[in-house]
Formats: structure tokens, sequence, C-alpha cells
């Protein structure tokens, strides 16, 4: 029987976390689970139903009410109990951080802005101008309230992560490959790889 494997991934606003997440429990035949979705159930609730593209969402609900302590709490929480039971490819804003001493392996993805802006645009059906303004607010917005919850940057992640991936020039499918090739030779070399 395998042993049971627990992923955490985590990145900049926009570069394809969520994706590679969703794409990596599908290759390894594991759930998913997803602290955005977790947040963006409670948000819509909280924001309505107009529709808005998701990035300007995202940057409605971070600049909003919904952001206290007790309700990040309430996300991390729900994160940190999914990881202990195992067997699940996680990803979140600060899934590194909470999940240091629970997964098996973390993942930190990260690109330039330009380029994540461009995908952005792409995404949500939006000129490239406003997806870049809404994509510095989200990002600002995000790391000022970890800042203030938690005292910490979301970017310092990227030293306490196995893998880290500049996806700026890869495919989702590329950016899987070079996950599953570091864990496959994670038994044999525990030296942290940056790819």
């Amino acid at each position: 029987m395998a042993k049971p494997l627990t992923i955490a991934v985590s990145g900049m606003p926009g570069a394809g976390s969520s994706t590679t997440a969703k794409m990596l429990a599908k290759r390894l035949k594991l759930p998913h689970f997803s602290s955005g979705d977790f947040v963006k159930g409670i948000a819509a609730k909280a924001l309505g139903k107009k529709k808005v593209p998701e990035t300007e969402r995202a940057l409605k609900m971070w600049k909003s009410d919904l952001q206290t302590v007790e309700f990040n709490k309430k996300v991390d929480d729900a994160m940190v109990e999914r990881a202990r039971q195992g067997n699940v490819v996680i990803d979140g804003k600060l899934a590194i951080h909470f999940l240091k001493d629970i997964a098996d392996y973390s993942v930190w993805l990260k690109c330039p802005m330009k380029v994540r802006a461009k995908r952005v645009a792409e995404r949500d059906g939006i000129p490239y101008e406003k997806a870049l303004k809404v994509t510095e607010q989200k990002e600002a917005a995000e790391r000022s309230n970890f800042k203030k919850f938690y005292g910490i940057d979301t970017f310092d992640q990227e030293a306490d992560a196995n893998l880290v991936v500049d996806t700026s020039k890869l495919s989702p499918e590329e950016i899987i490959g070079r996950i599953e090739s570091a864990l496959a030779a994670r038994k044999h070399d525990h030296v942290r790889k940056f790819m």
C-alpha cells in the first residue's frame, strides 16, 4: 500500500497555484482542497451574485469587512484539518506556512507581474491595463492583510518550499511534469530543487 501523500501548493496571485493543484490532484488520483474555493463560497453569500470578473470579485473580498482574523482563522483551520486527514493536494495563500509540519511536499509557484496580469486579462476577458491594476491591488491587499493578521509576508513561503517553479514560460502540463519529476526524485534526493 502506498504511503499517504499530502502536498501543499501556494504561489503569487495569478501564477497558477489553483490550476496546478487541481491538475496535480487529478494526475495523482488524490482529492483536492482549495482554501480559495472555501473562501469564495463564503464570499459569494456576502458579496452577492452580481457577475463580476473573478479577479475583481477577489479584490472586493480582500478589501471587504470579511477580512478579519476570525474569518481567516476559519479558512486556515479548515485547510489544516483536511491536511491532517492526509492523501490530498491543498492549495492556499498560506498553505506552505500552515502545513509545514503536516505536508509531505510543498510547491511555490512564481511568475513576473506582467505575465500574471496578461493571464488574468485573458481568463477574465478584461483589458490588460485593467488586469494589471486589479492584480497589483489584489496582491497588495493579500500581503497587507496577512502581514497584519499573522505577521508574515506570503512571498516568504518561497524559502520554505521543497520546490520552486517559475511558471512564466511553462504550460500547465509542463508545470505538472516538473512537480511529478521532483516527487519521483525526492526519495533519492532530499536537496531542495529550483526549476
